[in-house]
């Protein structure tokens, strides 16, 4: 039997989803039978498409990303309020009756979606993954008990998440997924070949801290930077908020390997509740995410848009 699992790609919940789903599928369903798992990473990109090639499995399965129609598509769970490409797309999952396909944007981790509905609805648990879905939850919710905690990356979780985040290519994440199912996080993240990643990247992280401090600014509670031109294909997204704790928004600019990307996050820290969905104000611009965070995705190299639909977003937020 082969089993084929989409995940978001460099994203520490878009792995522990796959990874928790991955045992679960193995348990209930491929239980005396041999089965190949194989993982595609996916990413949010300009003119999102899913092709024919990537349903190629006996069972195939979307985790952590946006929701696909086509007819090959077995078992979906998604948690992002963007999670439909169109209205289309949201009636063909409404109609859906085979029990296999779920969507709440409640939840603030895909991890603890999947791991409540095998629970509660599929007769299943993992106990030794408690871990896994802890952490899980506080990454992808940003429950950190503050930005010092989140930039300074002190625990095992959050030392592979940077690695997640800035590791190249897919490999080492799909690796990474494949420990998640049976190690402890100290485990994973002394894994050789993930240290061997972990050193450089942290070094980046570092660096990242200086570029975003000189290139930053905060107006009206609303940071803004531009990474372009910078050796910088992300960042960790609590740095605007260590270094100005006054803030409430987040709009910046940079490239990467495959888009030019606007990021807009808030402060976790902020009390009180926020005067915009930035999810919403995404989807205006092709965009989406979750109400506190989210992204707007162009064509790799089409900066000067980029820049003209940060400066609006800036806008609208320091309102």
């Amino acid at each position: 039997m082969k089993v084929r699992i989409l995940y978001h790609d460099h994203c520490f919940d878009g792995a522990a989803s796959a990874a928790f789903f991955s045992r679960f599928l193995e348990a209930k369903y491929c239980a005396g039978a041999p089965a190949e798992f194989l993982y595609t990473g996916m990413a949010h990109k300009a003119s999102q498409l899913f092709e024919d090639s990537l349903f190629d499995g006996d069972i195939n399965a979307i985790v952590d990303f946006k929701y696909s129609p086509h007819p090959a598509l077995t078992w979906w769970f998604d948690h992002h309020q963007s999670a439909f490409l169109s209205v289309d797309d949201q009636e063909h999952f409404k109609r859906d009756t085979a029990g296999r396909k779920f969507f709440d944007p409640t939840y603030r981790s895909c991890t603890q979606f999947i791991a409540d509905v095998c629970r509660e609805r599929l007769d299943y648990t993992a106990p030794d993954l408690a871990e896994l879905v802890h952490w899980a939850d506080i990454i992808d919710g940003a429950q950190y008990e503050s930005a010092k905690a989140a930039v300074e990356l002190g625990q095992p979780a959050m030392k592979l998440t940077l690695v997640i985040e800035g590791s190249k290519g897919s490999e080492l994440v799909q690796r990474i997924i494949r420990l998640m199912q049976s190690k402890k996080l100290d485990e994973i993240i002394a894994d050789p070949r993930v240290q061997e990643t972990w050193g450089p990247l942290y070094e980046r992280h570092l660096t990242s801290i200086d570029i975003i401090r000189d290139r930053a600014r905060c107006d009206d509670g609303v940071v803004s930077f531009d990474l372009i031109g910078q050796d910088v294909e992300g960042y960790n997204k609590f740095i605007p908020y260590y270094l100005f704790p006054e803030s409430v928004y987040t709009v910046s600019v940079s490239n990467q390997s495959f888009r030019t990307k606007v990021s807009v996050g808030s402060n976790p820290w902020v009390t009180g509740p926020l005067k915009h969905n930035l999810a919403t104000i995404c989807e205006r611009y092709g965009g989406g995410g979750h109400p506190r965070v989210g992204a707007i995705s162009f064509e790799k190299g089409d900066v000067e848009r980029a820049r003209v639909v940060a400066e609006e977003v800036r806008a609208l937020l320091r309102t």
